[in-house]
C-alpha cells in the first residue's frame, strides 16, 4: 500500500449486478471512473456496496478486475471485515498485494456484547497474519447496523500497538459529539478520521479531519468532492446547506435502492437498480417520486 495517506471524499460504491444476481465488473469499472473523474475515492465494497451479500471470491475478483482495467488502487479503499477472521486476512492480504491505498475494516459483527479485548485481538490477529509492513486500516465504526462499536480505549490500544498500520476511521455511529471526541483525540497523532455521511464532512474539515466517506457521493460525487476542497471558502455553509437537501431526499427511501435507482435512471441503465436479496429495488412509484424530488431540486448527475 502507498505511504500517501488517502484524504478527502470516497464512495462505498454501489455494486451493479445482472438479472442473475452476478456481480458485472465491466459495470462497476465504468462506475468507478466516473467517481474518480469527479475526485471521489473508490471504498468499494462498503455497506452501500452490498458487501455482506458478496461472497470473498466474488470481492477478489472484482478487485483485481477494477486493477487490472488500469483504475489506480492508490485511490481505493476496499472493505476488508468480515465475521470469519480468515476472510478478513484473505482479503485483506488482497488489497495489499494490489497496493489499495488501505483498507476499511468492520469488526467481527455477528457476536454482540464482545469485549474490547475481543475486538483487540481481532484487528490484532489479521494484522500479524498478514505481516505487510505497507497495510494501512481505516477502522469501520458503525453501530446503528453493527451494533458492535469501537470505543475511543480501543483506538489508543490499538494506535499504541500498530502505529502506522492504524491509519485512520470511518465514523458512521451519526454522533457528532463522537466524531469530535475522535479528532480532538487522536487526529493530533495523525490518525485520520472520516465522517461516515457529507452531512458532517464541513464540520469534520474545520476539526482538522480528512474527509467523509459517504453513500451520496455514489450519486453527488462533485458537488460533496467540492465542498471538500473549499471547505475554507465564504459559500461554505451555502453548499453544506446544499448537500444536505440532496442527502436529506435520498434518506426518505431505503438508501441503497434509492441510489441505484438513481444511477439507473440518470445513466439510462434500468438494470442498475437489481439488488442481491434480502433487499427489495425501489417501486415503480417510489422510482418515480424519487425522480420527481430530485428533478424539483435541480439533481443531476453529468458524465454517467
Amino acid at each position: 500500500m502507498t505511504a500517501k495517506r488517502m484524504q478527502g471524499v470516497l464512495s462505498p460504491v454501489v455494486t451493479p449486478f445482472d438479472q442473475d444476481l452476478r456481480p458485472n465488473g465491466q459495470k462497476l469499472v465504468r462506475q468507478c471512473r466516473w467517481l474518480l473523474d469527479n475526485n471521489v475515492g473508490l471504498a468499494v465494497f462498503g455497506t452501500n456496496s452490498e458487501a455482506n451479500s458478496l461472497s470473498v471470491g466474488e470481492k477478489r475478483a472484482l478487485l483485481q478486475q477494477l486493477v487490472e482495467a488500469g483504475l489506480p488502487p492508490e485511490r481505493m479503499m476496499p472493505g476488508t471485515g468480515c465475521c470469519a477472521l480468515t476472510d478478513s486476512v484473505e482479503l485483506t492480504r488482497e488489497a495489499v498485494g494490489l497496493g489499495c491505498g488501505g483498507v476499511l475494516m468492520l469488526p467481527p459483527f455477528y457476536y454482540k456484547g464482545v469485549s474490547d479485548d475481543g475486538l483487540f485481538r481481532s484487528y490484532a490477529e489479521i494484522i500479524e497474519r498478514v505481516g505487510d509492513a505497507r497495510l494501512r486500516i481505516y477502522l469501520y465504526h458503525i453501530p446503528p447496523v453493527a451494533q458492535v462499536g469501537i470505543s475511543l480505549g480501543l483506538i489508543e490500544r490499538l494506535l499504541k500497538a500498530y502505529p502506522g498500520t492504524i491509519a485512520g476511521i470511518k465514523d458512521s455511529s451519526g454522533n457528532w459529539d463522537n466524531t469530535k471526541a475522535m479528532l480532538d483525540t487522536f487526529q493530533p497523532e495523525g490518525f485520520d478520521v472520516f465522517a461516515g455521511s457529507e452531512t458532517f464532512l464541513l464540520a469534520t474539515k474545520r476539526a482538522g479531519g480528512a474527509g467523509c466517506i459517504s453513500a451520496t457521493a455514489n450519486v453527488n460525487p462533485a458537488a460533496i468532492s467540492a465542498l471538500a476542497d473549499n471547505w475554507q471558502a465564504e459559500d461554505a455553509d451555502a453548499r453544506q446547506a446544499a448537500l444536505d437537501t440532496v442527502r436529506q431526499i435520498f434518506q426518505r427511501y431505503p438508501m441503497i435502492p434509492a441510489l441505484k435507482a438513481a444511477v439507473a435512471l440518470y445513466g439510462g441503465d434500468a438494470d442498475w437498480a437489481i439488488v442481491r436479496p434480502p433487499l427489495v429495488a425501489l417501486e415503480a412509484a417510489q422510482r418515480d417520486a424519487l425522480r420527481a424530488d430530485l428533478d424539483a431540486v435541480g439533481f443531476s448527475m453529468p458524465g454517467l
